[in-house]
């Protein structure tokens, strides 16, 4: 049987997630909704992703008997209660990153999918990335040795983009750029909590950061420093040191397609989209859609490589380094 999938938000990042799983067989991916706070949004999008069932409202989707699992697009303060919906109607959900504002709301919406037994994961797709099954498999395995030294940047321009800055629309660098980097240095560090974490950064007007750098301290003497920027182009690597040798994600880290591993290069392209696609590599999303589609067959209601620990985890560092920076949201204080 296919995963029977419905698409919550119209926008950019549900485009890209709907291609995404074009490039899965059609016999184990379906989309059968989409769903959209207007009704023409969402019959525009299914006309273009041949879908067929178009909702204007979200609560109609979450009436939908024939679905297994919610895609959620929206913007990040709308997290908490669209995800709260569509647990209390019993479907499984699949939450775009960040998967809220702060530690609070994560909270909320795991403790509202335990209660209603169904799997929930925040979509850090990234981690499904064959680049990224690799190095969890080269740290496994002790290739590096003992790593002392994790190093992730990502910086983009985006002043021109409202979502990035303007705090109402949940803007600011760390949740929607730092984020990546941080996972990568949890995934590398294995969950671990840092023992201390040192952050500095500038902020717009609006009062969101626009570039932070953080320096984390682990356990038995590792390190991690991580900068992100919505003002400038950085190189977007990351960096991993150990006393045997070193392996870096040449370009772009969050999507990534090539690893170098002590100065040897493998590419692991991803597949080709039959439309265009809003953001790089976004075919690259199949990885992480299939990694629920296996949670599910197996009754499974969080999955391993991006548990609910390791979004909680996310959750607390980042608040940490907003109170270090200076920035604070309306959700921060109800």
């Amino acid at each position: 049987m296919a995963t029977r999938w419905g698409i919550c938000s119209a926008g950019k990042i549900s485009h890209d997630f709907s291609v995404a799983l074009k490039t899965l067989p059609a016999e184990d991916h379906q989309v059968v909704a989409v769903a959209a706070r207007k009704l023409e949004d969402a019959q525009e999008f299914a006309k273009k992703h041949s879908i067929s069932r178009a909702y204007g409202s979200y609560e109609e989707l979450a009436r939908d008997p024939d679905i297994d699992v919610v895609y959620v697009g929206t913007i990040h303060p709308h997290h908490l209660k669209v995800c709260q919906l569509f647990t209390n109607a019993k479907k499984n959900v699949l939450c775009e990153k960040p998967l809220a504002m702060n530690t609070k709301e994560v909270k909320e919406i795991l403790d509202s999918a335990k209660r209603n037994d169904v799997f929930l994961m925040e979509a850090v797709w990234t981690r499904f990335f064959p680049v990224s099954v690799e190095i969890r498999r080269l740290l496994a395995e002790g290739e590096l040795g003992k790593v002392k030294m994790v190093r992730s940047e990502f910086g983009e321009p985006l002043m021109h983009v409202p979502r990035a800055v303007q705090k109402d629309l949940g803007g600011g660098a760390i949740l929607d750029l730092g984020i990546y980097c941080l996972q990568f240095i949890f995934m590398v560090y294995n969950g671990e909590k840092p023992v201390s974490i040192q952050a500095t950064g500038v902020c717009l007007e609006t009062g969101v950061d626009e570039t932070v750098t953080v320096t984390l301290k682990f356990s038995k003497d590792r390190m991690a420093v991580l900068t992100c920027s919505s003002g400038v182009q950085l190189p977007n690597e990351a960096l991993v040191a150990g006393t045997k040798g070193t392996l870096k994600v040449p370009s772009h880290m969050w999507c990534p397609t090539s690893l170098v591993v002590n100065l040897k290069e493998t590419k692991y392209p991803v597949p080709e989209p039959y439309l265009p696609l809003n953001f790089k590599n976004s075919t690259g999303m199949r990885y992480e859609a299939e990694e629920v589609r296996q949670c599910l067959l197996k009754g499974l209601k969080e999955s391993a490589v991006m548990s609910h620990a390791d979004s909680l985890l996310l959750a607390e560092v980042e608040d940490e380094i907003r109170r270090q920076v200076g920035v604070v949201y309306s959700q921060d204080c109800q």
